[in-house]
């Protein structure tokens, strides 16, 4: 999965090897390995890589386009859960690792938002209800 997410991520923001390599402070020899899995970066090359592409070093590692419907590496924050599918009264299952990562727990309350142009956001009550205090104490 590496050497796939290093080169997409180096297509993908038009980088030649030469200019990956340049800015981690490789020969393009060794990023050409890093890419053919011919070898690995250390931990601290790993680090430099995803700084560059500004996603996270788990998802430069191990991202998989097939668990995540085709899709590429997202930034860094950004996730992509998968699909869920609208049951009959038109109910959702939130996916385990969106619960996980946002602290979901049974008998939360959550806020569903819409945008006609940009879709459906749902948020935690307590989320909302603190930016909303937030944006008081500004004004």
């Amino acid at each position: 999965m590496f050497s796939e997410n290093l080169t997409e991520l180096r297509k993908l923001h038009n980088m030649s090897q030469e200019d990956l390599a340049e800015k981690i402070g490789v020969s393009r020899q060794t990023l050409s390995k890093y890419e053919t899995g011919e070898s690995l970066p250390d931990i601290e090359k790993c680090r430099m890589l995803a700084d560059v592409f500004g996603v996270s070093i788990d998802d430069l590692i191990s991202y998989s386009r097939d668990n995540s419907m085709g899709l590429n590496v997202p930034p860094k924050g950004k996730y992509i859960f998968g699909m869920v599918k609208v049951g009959d009264k038109g109910q959702i299952v939130i996916p385990a690792k969106a619960r996980k990562v946002f602290d979901i727990k049974p008998g939360d309350n959550l806020i569903v938002l819409g945008d006609e142009g940009q879709g459906i956001a749902i948020i935690k009550e307590k989320g909302l209800l603190d930016l909303i205090q937030t944006a008081k104490e500004i004004l």
